[in-house]
């Protein structure tokens, strides 16, 4: 998984960067940074077309 491709990971014009809107308690954001295998239990997919699927 990789924050880019993450639907929560979203443009922020008061820091002019990318962020994760994600509340972490900070064990997750730890685990998450350090371990290598720990993968991010809020990571969802940025799929763009889903809402078309389900309209069709």
């Amino acid at each position: 998984m990789d924050c880019d491709t993450c639907s929560f990971y979203v443009f922020d014009e008061e820091y002019d960067d990318y962020m994760c809107q994600v509340s972490m308690d900070e064990d997750d954001m730890v685990r998450l940074y350090t371990d290598k295998k720990f993968e991010c239990p809020y990571y969802q997919r940025d799929d763009e077309y889903r809402i078309v699927r389900k309209q069709i």
